[in-house]
């Protein structure tokens, strides 16, 4: 801040969205406990901050994020969902989800499953547990779970993710959403991709659209992984979120 002072996240973000009202922001969330409720407010307050945000929990025992060293248990992240969608109500949320950690039991495992389906994560990132030398979970756990276990629970988390995934996006059918424009569909060099205020992938007809363009997009048909559009036409944030308000 000025004269040196120090300056929070939250006030941070809301700064950087002053900047310009054209300016999309979305950032990495590192930890829950940075997840403020000054900064929730910021998410609800400013339209050029995007409604998403990436909340890794790694499990849902909490006696499994305490050998994780998480520092918060199972009740605490759910008070933090809660604490999210109630300040910031259509807000997207993602997390990072570890299956097969040191001593992971199958009662562990499903707790995992069942906090999945409590915050129904409009996307996860999801791996299987590998000792890294060098961490405290290596010098102080034994890698005890059997590769083919945690291939078979690392695919039941896939598989709910994927089902609940379909799910939120088929919910955004005939909705209209802006689209910042990314480039060329990974299918086709005749559609564009980009993503929403909620960081979901949108496939579109191309036109005459570039990238870092805005585009008000009405989605038609959806999948797990990616919402499919129909292009209405350039927008810029200001217009859309000024025009989206009642008067």
């Amino acid at each position: 801040g000025e004269n040196g002072t120090s300056v929070g996240f939250a006030d941070l973000l809301h700064r950087i969205s002053l900047i310009s009202p054209e300016l999309r922001i979305r950032y990495s969330t590192s930890h829950p406990k940075d997840c403020s409720d000054d900064l929730l407010h910021v998410h609800r307050e400013r339209p050029n901050v995007c409604n998403y945000i990436h909340l890794p929990v790694q499990h849902g025992n909490t006696n499994v994020l305490e050998r994780m060293r998480r520092t918060y248990s199972r009740e605490e992240y759910l008070d933090l969902i809660d604490r999210a969608r109630s300040i910031v109500p259509s807000v997207s949320l993602s997390t990072d989800i570890i299956a097969g950690f040191c001593g992971e039991t199958e009662d562990e495992h499903a707790e995992t499953l069942s906090l999945m389906e409590q915050v129904r994560y409009d996307h996860a990132y999801m791996f299987m547990y590998s000792e890294r030398p060098d961490t405290y979970a290596q010098r102080k756990f034994v890698d005890d779970v059997p590769t083919e276990v945690k291939k078979r629970r690392l695919q039941e988390i896939i598989d709910l993710q994927n089902s609940i995934s379909r799910e939120s996006n088929a919910t955004d059918v005939g909705h209209e959403f802006v689209v910042l424009v990314e480039g060329p569909s990974k299918r086709s060099e005749e559609q564009f991709c980009g993503r929403t205020d909620a960081n979901k992938m949108v496939v579109f007809d191309r036109r005459d659209f570039a990238p870092g363009e805005y585009v008000r997009v009405r989605i038609v048909d959806s999948t797990s992984a990616t919402l499919l559009g129909q292009p209405v036409g350039r927008t810029s944030l200001e217009h859309y979120h000024r025009a989206a308000v009642p008067a």
